[in-house]
């Protein structure tokens, strides 16, 4: 398939795709009992896997291979694409397909523990692309707005923004919740009754059971059957766990009433409190006492215990907004505006996030990793444009100015290590123009102290679907949101 003939084929797969969503999205809403039978079909129709592939070759990790070793990006070098789709749908549809196991990768996180990544193979990254096309929809419906985390058109901004509003409506205490490997715990008969809730097709249920009992090939090369959990790294991973923890969701949705029956809780002496969720991190904002932030978290842990989860007993703490706490990469704090007797809710670019992004530029500045100016600034100026992005709705200007002297330093310390003979008149002379470190072809350091920080607009649930506005022209399955490369 050429590349005329792939992007009309697109376009036309597109608009199909649309069509069966909205439709199952307006069922969904309209039915909230119903349960969906014969939606195989619609996972095996050629546009849902065509657009299921068209995702999975354009996401970053289309040159890393499975366990069979075949990347995406060899399959479309090869012109092998409609070969794929077209196997890949006559097992599906002859109950050929079987997941195979996922291929082991450990990833360092902060405190030097590590996360675990499963990587599927490319025929089981198209087949779990085709299964949240079709079951996204569904239960996007019953997700509450309280949830943020991959899930479309919402984002870390949103999450943040309530945050502000909350804190700056006598929401003073803060329960911090910590859920302790979430994907790797989560029990997968609660997972698939939950599931059964909304999908009736045996046949779409045994792939889900498929999937989650797929196994992992480790490092060391054993094999390890999935008992429980959901391997990050999969497509439908993030979907069957906000479908997990949904029952968070519905348990802590009773303190979100509306503003009479708010009134009433304080006239009794209740709290009132309100969830905000990014995946498996969360917050409860509580107006109330420190007691009532405190029975919250007990009522968490009986509600998440039977989906197989535990909160961190370590990281689960209640805080006052005074103290602040850190957050989606923020730290979130009250203080007094400075010059007057005001009170406001701040959010700055956190310590830890600030550390991250230091830790990178000082690894990318390094005098051996790079050879020419011009290859340094094409890695360093897309991190630095990419965090000053996600940074850029809070008080971040400060931290701004702080990074682009931090980042001049170092580019211009790498600069003088390259050139050791040079003086640094030549070096000023030749690179550093209008004291911008520049290449000859015109390319500068971007400058974060430049970037214009403005607050960011709380959406609440006026958050629209792709179901139900008008649908944009078909991207490039390659740009991803900004927060997914933060954190």
């Amino acid at each position: 398939m050429n590349t005329g003939e792939l992007a009309s084929a697109l376009t036309e797969a597109d608009g199909r795709v649309l069509g069966i969503q909205t439709k199952l999205h307006r069922w969904a809403v309209q039915q909230p009992g119903r349960r969906f039978d014969d939606l195989f079909n619609l996972v095996c129709d050629p546009a849902v896997l065509l657009l299921a592939w068209w995702r999975v070759r354009g996401n970053r990790g289309a040159r890393t291979a499975g366990v069979d070793g075949i990347t995406a990006h060899a399959v479309r070098l090869a012109n092998q694409e409609q070969a794929l789709l077209e196997e890949l749908r006559a097992d599906l549809k002859a109950r050929r397909f079987w997941p195979l196991p996922v291929r082991e990768r450990m990833i360092p996180k902060t405190g030097g523990k590590l996360r675990r990544l499963g990587i599927p193979t490319v025929r089981d990254r198209v087949v779990q692309a085709a299964l949240k096309l079709v079951l996204e929809p569904i239960f996007e419906a019953d997700f509450h707005p309280c949830s943020y985390g991959f899930r479309p058109r919402r984002r870390a901004q949103d999450a943040i923004a309530e945050i502000h509003l909350l804190g700056s409506h006598s929401y003073e205490w803060v329960l911090e919740g910590d859920i302790e490997a979430c994907f790797d715990t989560i029990d997968h008969v609660a997972l698939l009754d939950r599931v059964r809730r909304r999908v009736g097709d045996k046949r779409v249920l045994a792939l889900v059971k498929a999937f989650l009992k797929a196994g992992i090939l480790t490092e060391d090369g054993a094999m390890r059957d999935t008992s429980t959990g959901t391997p990050q790294g999969g497509i439908l991973s993030p979907l069957l766990a906000n479908v997990a923890l949904s029952v968070l969701d519905e348990d802590l949705a009773g303190g979100q009433a509306g503003r009479v029956e708010r009134r009433k809780r304080r006239r009794h002496g209740l709290a009132n409190y309100r969830l905000i969720r990014y995946a498996d991190d969360f917050v409860v904002m509580v107006a109330g006492t420190r007691a009532h932030a405190e029975a919250l978290v007990d009522q968490a842990a009986v509600v998440l215990a039977p989906m197989g989860l535990r909160l961190s007993a370590t990281k689960t703490q209640v805080v006052h907004l005074d103290e602040g706490f850190d957050f989606l990469g923020w730290h979130i704090q009250r203080r007094r505006k400075r010059g007057t007797d005001r009170v406001c809710v701040y959010t700055y670019p956190s310590k830890k996030a600030l550390a991250a992004i230091i830790d990178t530029v000082r690894a990318l500045t390094r005098r051996s990793r790079f050879r020419q100016l011009s290859t340094l600034l094409d890695r360093l100026n897309p991190v630095l444009r990419g965090w000053c992005a996600y940074f850029r709705h809070g008080v971040s200007a400060a931290t701004f100015q702080y990074l682009d002297a931090y980042t001049w330093r170092r580019v211009v310390s790498w600069l003088r290590k390259r050139h050791p003979g040079a003086s640094w008149a030549s070096l000023r002379r030749r690179y550093l123009p209008g004291w911008r470190p520049t290449t000859h072809d015109g390319s500068t350091l971007f400058n974060p102290g430049t970037v214009t920080v403005a607050r960011y607009r709380y959406r609440g649930t006026r958050i629209p679907t792709p179901w139900t506005t008008t649908r944009q022209p078909l991207a490039d399955p390659r740009r991803e949101p900004v927060e997914s490369r933060m954190r």
